[in-house]
């Protein structure tokens, strides 16, 4: 393999994978530092699992875990409102929009930290975690916080995005000195090298169109044979084309690797050797946007080519579960860098794990891998249950393993 090539491999959920699943072979092996698995609780966290599934969707009709599913407030969904009433006249021009929304909200989605809240200016609820960052940053795009265009507000636009500061999404996001945000600057400064990244290349995100994130759906769109497309292609270029975004990572031959990340136990005989990639928030995004993909009429195929995503409700689930255990019990009261053994460690079991405890939850259920795939088995599922777990035991629902993150990982 060139060194060119073994680079490029390590941007793609195979390779995310595969080298997950080397670190649970370690694992097995008793090789690992700061953990080791209990495979014997699997069974009753897949069933734990599987009634949270039963409980949340009775009928087992789950969608895939994606941000639309936290674009929800009171029973209601608000982005088919702004849909409905922005009245778009093409398909394309509406599915820019939502990729837009889905790719700035994304990247904006990772851990808030337990203080912070908003308080939605339609409803006057207060909402937390995920779920108020999602509403946060859809009140923002609605009300035209990323367009370039007064009369258009449901889009955004590079040169806006380039411009964004810390005070932008303090704004938009009510922080203050009594209601902190983890990560607020990095989260900020990751918008604004999104919007550089966009307007750098033009061929991409402005086929149709001012540069804007929504470009990619033009560029998708141009590639899909026969209008399909499989998840992991999406992925591919999501890394390919929007990896300049992140900061301060691993690069190779020129290439920024993005979410990943350095272990002894990953074991290659090239450049590559001793680095696991998770590719968490590129994944995520790539499951949020499928159903505008979708919706346009291109079909996405191989769904289970993406992976299970490395954040901490998934891995909390198996903490939490006692499937993951601490060598060192007294760590869980300590901060831990992102590219700390541990938190390396337990961010590449929970890709391994899902993929293991993902056909026992479907055989609790009665389903087939075709009926309900990885995707749903998150959303239904392992985060839902992640989350649960945490609630139970700790009063502010936290993690059970303290990230020390700058706002763009987890």
């Amino acid at each position: 393999m060139t060194p060119n090539a073994a680079v490029d491999a390590m941007l793609s959920a195979h390779a995310v994978r595969e080298r997950a699943h080397e670190m649970m072979a370690a694992a097995e092996r008793d090789e690992l530092s700061s953990v080791t698995v209990d495979f014997d609780k699997l069974g009753d966290t897949a069933n734990f699992v599987a009634q949270v599934i039963r409980e949340n969707y009775p009928s087992l009709q789950v969608p895939l875990h994606a941000r639309w599913r936290h674009f929800r407030l009171s029973g209601v969904d608000l982005w088919p409102q702004l849909d409905a009433a922005r009245q778009w006249t093409d398909p394309a021009e509406k599915a820019r929009a939502a990729f837009d929304l889905a790719i700035v909200s994304v990247l904006l989605d990772a851990g808030a930290g337990p203080n912070w809240r908003y308080r939605d200016g339609v409803t006057g609820l207060q909402i937390a975690r995920s779920e108020g960052l999602a509403i946060a940053s859809l009140r923002m795009f609605e009300a035209g916080y990323f367009s370039a265009d007064p009369l258009d507000p449901l889009r955004a636009d590079a040169s806006e995005l380039a411009s964004f500061t810390a005070d932008d999404l303090a704004r938009g996001f009510q922080v203050g000195e009594g209601n902190p945000l983890t990560g607020l600057e990095g989260r900020a400064a990751l918008i604004a090298r999104l919007g550089r990244t966009v307007l750098d290349q033009p061929a991409v995100f402005a086929m149709h169109d001012r540069a804007r994130p929504g470009g990619l759906f033009d560029h998708l769109a141009a590639i899909a044979d026969g209008r399909k497309l499989p998840a992991p292609e999406i992925l591919r270029n999501v890394l390919q084309y929007l990896g300049p975004i992140w900061p301060g990572r691993i690069a190779l031959d020129g290439v920024s690797l993005g979410d990943t990340w350095r272990h002894p136990a990953i074991i290659r005989n090239d450049e590559t050797n001793g680095l696991i990639p998770f590719h968490k928030l590129s994944q995520w995004l790539t499951y949020s946007l499928i159903e505008p993909l979708e919706e346009a009429g291109i079909a996405v195929s191989d769904l289970d080519g993406l992976t299970g995503l490395a954040e901490y409700r998934n891995g909390g689930l198996f903490v939490d579960a006692g499937v993951i255990v601490l060598r060192d019990p007294a760590m869980v009261t300590l901060g831990h860098e992102v590219f700390s053994p541990l938190v390396v460690e337990w961010r590449a079991l929970t890709v391994a794990l899902l993929d293991r405890i993902a056909p026992l939850v479907r055989a609790a259920l009665g389903v087939s891998a075709a009926e309900f795939p990885l995707g749903a088995v998150l959303e239904g599922g392992t985060w839902a249950a992640g989350r649960r777990l945490a609630r139970q035991k700790r009063p502010d629902g936290a993690p059970p393993i303290h990230v020390i993150s700058d706002g763009t990982v987890f």
